[in-house]
């Protein structure tokens, strides 16, 4: 097993793994032997949530590994998300109760809002306006949220807190208004093609680490156009990759462990999960980390604004987080 992965730490004294195993688009019947291979490979770090449908299979796997004598769950780190549709007061806590259910534990080390985005409550988890023409969003307030999200480290059922998608004026708004719990993360979308620089220092200003989603472009994203751009395989991290004797995805995941935050790149292969956690033996040097920092072109994957796909349409919503800049 490799050696201790680097953490962060956060506000409330939790650490928090800077390489972790994301479950998004992880298939039923492939995630948890995708989790037990990491652990075995010394993943500690987890990003799971309700939206993904694959819980009950992730925390599976998780026992097993403990039953096994592999991990303890002290050991771990496991991060949930509220999802949109449990936004108000009283269903928070439904939210995260419904995901300790699915992933079998007493409390998760990281629970936060998926998205600023509320939606109708109810057993639809992708609820659509009457004219099934887009994401029927309602108007719940963040705030209300947030401070229900708060009395949930209070009842013991997660340790630290924290946001997905949320721009730095609704971050702000959070902070103005007094905080009994502090805001541990921002979880956003991050890669080469969207370098989310301004959001990345506001939230380091403000003593919030950041976590990376789709850190590799999210090539096998459901939604992709053979028009779009392949990270991957853009010549000058290929270039990088061959100097260091690593992966063009190594060389992409060292560059955002370079810029201060965590990262959560998902596979379900073993050989590629191995790549994926081993990004502490090299380094790029300044002239490596512009180049690719001038990969940037605002490319943002996760938008919700495809008018095409209902599920996607949610620009109309007075909490969608991309009409500011960052």
């Amino acid at each position: 097993m490799m050696a201790a992965t680097p953490a962060k730490i956060f506000p409330s004294g939790f650490k928090i793994p800077c390489v972790g195993l994301g479950t998004w688009k992880s298939k039923p019947g492939e995630v948890g032997e995708a989790v037990k291979s990491a652990i075995r490979l010394g993943y500690r770090h987890f990003d799971c949530a309700l939206a993904y449908l694959n819980e009950q299979e992730v925390g599976q796997a998780i026992k097993e590994c403990i039953n096994d004598g592999i991990v303890k769950r002290e050991d771990l780190f496991i991060t949930t998300k509220l999802w949109n549709t449990y936004h108000s007061k009283a269903r928070v806590s439904e939210g995260c109760k419904e995901s300790l259910t699915n992933l079998g534990m007493d409390y998760v080390d990281l629970y936060i809002i998926h998205w600023p985005l509320p939606m109708k409550e109810g057993p639809e988890m992708f609820p659509v306006t009457a004219d099934g023409k887009r994401a029927d969003v309602v108007d719940i307030d963040y705030t209300e949220t947030w401070t229900a999200m708060q009395d949930l480290v209070d009842q013991g059922l997660c340790r630290s807190i924290g946001l997905s998608n949320f721009n730095s004026k609704q971050i702000q708004r959070l902070l103005d208004l007094g905080l009994k719990h502090p805001i541990s993360c921002n979880q956003i979308e991050i890669s080469p093609y969207i370098t989310n620089e301004k959001l990345l220092q506001f939230c380091k200003s403000k003593d919030i680490v950041v976590v990376a989603y789709s850190p590799l472009g999210s090539a096998d994203r459901p939604w992709a156009k053979p028009s779009d751009p392949t990270l991957l395989e853009e010549p000058e991290i290929l270039k990088m990759a061959a100097r260091c004797n690593k992966s063009a995805g190594q060389v992409v995941l060292r560059w955002g462990i370079q810029r201060g935050y965590v990262v959560i790149p998902k596979s379900v292969s073993s050989a590629r999960q191995k790549q994926n956690i081993e990004l502490f033996d090299f380094a790029l040097d300044d002239d490596e980390m512009k180049i690719i920092h001038g990969m940037n072109r605002n490319f943002r994957v996760c938008r919700w604004e495809d008018s095409s796909n209902p599920i996607l349409y949610a620009m109309h919503s007075p909490y969608y987080p991309f009409h500011e800049e960052f």
